[in-house]
């Protein structure tokens, strides 16, 4: 068993003279009921007292009792609940899980859209001695199937009857440690004896003595585990990240300082997978640390319904995974596109004015001009109205790079959308872009208190980004080979990302370790900047994939944009207003997808391989150009298993479905 937390000395430099049978064991760990080192610095941002999640919480129903806590919509109105209340229904929680045999070290599984009763889970999970694991509501049955067995979850919560009945449609003898199932949303259309609806749930523990919940509070320690987080397992199976209750705490309030997030005073809106650390620490931990309000937008925000609540709302930070940010500015395209001639002519003024101004102040200059007030006024203002972001200071994207034209479309609109790089095994962030620290496609600078080295730097100072601080996991649960994998002999986490620091210390991401293509020649390519360039040059293209590993030459799957059906979130074979505008420019008639694949539509054709040729006159070498590309017939999407649950490109499963396409191009 491994120590308590350290005394900062012990590891404050990383890379000190210490051999890996010294130090690697202490660091980090596959079991979750095991202790590790804490990384804690000698003094200054790092440094301060760990404290376990049940502290945190406490602390915090302490100094915000009052302050309402969570918002959720019924009917027209909002009920809300305030801090005391959020508190105390989660100790009931946890005295409930306890009545229902929760073990120590065992998971409580939740499976569905971000509720009340998910926060209330979660919390009351950790506070009865267990672990919170989050389980995409995206997920088959089988893969629902894989983190109940693996996370020895006790107790699971699923949403609705939908998510019920994956669930019951796996044979009890393959859900190992499954006791009890609660479905925290009527109607109930099941009835069976380890079946619970929420209010019966919540009576559950009236019998189990506050002194008992108390005991297992007072016996956790601040490096244990308390949280898992399972990777979108865009490669294998996923692979469960251990945080610890340092890990959360540690981070929320070291992300808060960064933004200068404000006491009592911020609103976040809770629409991302809480499965996902990004979304759990923006609308779970940090609203905490911070008192800030969360509302809960509606279980169909991602399929159209997200920027009404945003519009009623008025967050005052705004988090957008990459698609989310091309929706907005798809929207704001479409609502400029029907202005009156001279409206489109300020609209277009207005845009020129924010890039030169916002441009002057990535570099430190500060101008208020006449030209900005006016345009403040008559344009941006307006934009951020119509996207209910006209309260936010903080904008921010993150799981994926955001593509040039869509970073410049915000930044000439006065909307600094800053990019956060991190991954579940860093506790979300390992960067950070603020409103003081943005630049043009860079992941801003590293977070206070983190450290970070670039290992086997190529001539251009790029290399792997390695990660050390608070912030970096405790190990993978019950994977002792690739835990020991991730880390170097030092202890620091290796990230798998390609990575380079500018003069001013700003951070980019060139691209990921194991995503390049390598070609029969050897050659090394990065796909992602090559994506995004075919994104910019063609408007009509949703999302592009690079393919060609091991082979003579790079070809390019492609995919149109349409509309997605507002119930499941599926690709439809009709255009959106974007690729028709597109269409019709070209002087093609053409409204569906099937219109210009079965007939290879000869407009759109040759406009796409004007766009590919442009991006081909960029690229650095020969190697570097599309030779071959492809229309699919159906747009990727989470509904088709194309995109896992932040909308990152699954090029495995994607390679396998396309295999004979793919074939065709080398053949």
């Amino acid at each position: 068993r491994a120590e308590t937390p350290t005394t900062q000395e012990e590891v404050e430099d990383p890379a000190a003279d210490m051999s890996q049978a010294q130090v690697a064991p202490r660091l980090w760990t596959s079991h979750p009921n095991e202790e590790v080192l804490l990384r804690l610095s000698k003094h200054g941002p790092g440094h301060e007292t760990p404290m376990t999640i049940p502290e945190f919480f406490r602390d915090s129903a302490n100094r915000f009792g009052l302050c309402p806590a969570l918002a959720s919509k019924n009917g027209k109105k909002w009920d809300l609940l305030n801090f005391n209340q959020y508190y105390e229904a989660c100790r009931k929680a946890a005295r409930s899980l306890l009545k229902l045999g929760l073990e120590r070290f065992h998971g409580v599984g939740i499976l569905g859209f971000n509720s009340v009763q998910w926060f209330i889970a979660a919390l009351g999970s950790i506070l009865a001695g267990g672990l919170c694991v989050g389980i995409y509501a995206t997920n088959s049955a089988e893969a629902c199937q894989y983190v109940i067995t693996h996370a020895k979850v006790n107790i699971l919560l699923v949403e609705n009857d939908q998510q019920l009945q994956k669930i019951l449609s796996i044979p009890q003898s393959r859900l190992g440690t499954l006791k009890a199932i609660i479905q925290y949303k009527l109607p109930m259309k099941e009835n069976n004896n380890h079946l619970y609806s929420w209010d019966d749930f919540m009576e559950l523990g009236s019998s189990i003595p506050d002194t008992q919940l108390e005991r297992i509070i007072e016996s956790q320690k601040a490096n244990q585990c308390a949280v898992l987080i399972y990777t979108s397992g865009t490669t294998g199976h996923p692979k469960g990240v251990m945080l610890s209750h340092d890990n959360i705490t540690w981070m929320a309030g070291a992300v808060a300082k960064e933004f200068e997030l404000a006491e009592k005073q911020e609103v976040v809106v809770s629409y991302l997978p809480l499965s996902h650390i990004a979304a759990q620490m923006l609308d779970i931990w940090i609203p905490i640390k911070t008192g800030a309000l969360t509302f809960f937008a509606q279980p169909d925000a991602l399929r159209g319904s997200l920027l009404n609540t945003l519009q009623e709302v008025k967050p005052t930070i705004f988090m957008g995974v990459p698609r989310i940010w091309e929706k907005m500015q798809d929207t704001v395209k479409e609502n400029s596109a029907k202005f009156p001639s001279l409206r489109k002519k300020v609209f277009l003024w207005a845009r020129s004015t924010g890039m030169r101004i916002n441009t002057k102040r990535m570099v430190g200059k500060h101008e208020t001009t006449m030209s900005y007030r006016v345009a403040k006024r008559l344009v941006f203002s307006k934009v951020k109205s119509s996207l209910g972001l006209d309260r936010c200071h903080v904008f921010t994207s993150t799981a994926a790079p955001l593509t040039q034209e869509t970073a410049e479309f915000f930044l000439s609109l006065d909307i600094p959308v800053g990019e956060i790089y991190g991954m579940s095994e860093c506790s979300g962030s390992h960067t950070v872009s603020t409103q003081s620290t943005y630049r043009f496609l860079s992941c801003g600078k590293l977070l206070t208190g983190c450290k970070n080295m670039l290992l086997e730097q190529n001539k251009d100072g790029v290399g792997e980004v390695c990660v050390w601080g608070r912030h970096v996991f405790m190990g993978y649960l019950e994977s002792e080979a690739e835990t020991f994998e991730v880390f170097t002999e030092e202890g620091w986490l290796r990230s798998g990302d390609l990575g380079q620091v500018d003069n001013h210390g700003f951070f980019y991401i060139t691209g990921r370790i194991k995503e390049l293509l390598i070609t029969a020649g050897g050659e090394n390519v990065a796909p992602i900047p090559i994506e995004n360039l075919v994104k910019k040059e063609i408007p009509i293209i949703s999302n592009a994939m690079l393919v060609g590993d091991r082979a003579k030459f790079l070809s390019m799957l492609l995919t149109l944009k349409c509309d997605m059906d507002p119930e499941t979130g599926e690709p439809l074979d009709h255009l959106n207003v974007e690729a028709i505008n597109f269409c019709r420019k070209l002087g093609s008639k053409a409204t569906t997808v099937t219109e210009i694949v079965k007939l290879r539509d000869p407009l759109v054709y040759t406009a796409i391989q004007q766009g590919i040729d442009s991006v081909n006159d960029k690229a650095i070498s020969n190697v570097q150009k599309i030779q071959k590309w492809v229309i699919l017939e159906k747009d990727f999407s989470i509904y088709g298993g194309e995109l896992g649950p932040t909308t990152k490109l699954k090029r495995h499963f994607i390679i396998h479905k396309h295999r004979r396409l793919i074939d065709a191009f080398y053949h």
